[in-house]
């Protein structure tokens, strides 16, 4: 598989950094990273186009298990990208915000 990429720790993400969260669209809805921009992993080789390959790049997923997968896959294919360690889980859990749309209270777990 290669060498894993870096692991992001949940400190203060760069200014102009790109979050992507690659969780199916239930679990987007359920909560989701302020200005994330959401891709579910089985289309991430299909929108391509919507990943800026010049920014900072954090992966997120629940916990961190599908969100290793696409890191590999970016990197593979030229992306400088870093995995967010526990996923939205870990996310929430260290008081970092979440948001919904709609009305319902944001919550991953």
């Amino acid at each position: 598989m290669g060498e894993v990429p870096a692991a992001f720790d949940h400190a203060e993400p760069a200014p102009g950094a790109q979050l992507l969260d690659v969780r199916e669209p239930d679990e987007w809805e359920l909560g989701h990273a302020p200005g994330a921009i959401h891709i579910p992993m089985v289309d991430v080789p299909a929108r391509l186009d919507e990943i800026d390959i010049d920014a900072e790049l954090y992966v997120i997923c629940r916990q961190g298990g599908r969100s290793i997968e696409v890191v590999r896959y970016l990197a593979h294919i030229g992306y400088e990208t870093v995995n967010v360690a526990g996923g939205m889980v870990a996310w929430q859990q260290t008081g970092r915000p979440v948001v919904a749309d709609g009305e319902h209270e944001a919550k991953i777990y």
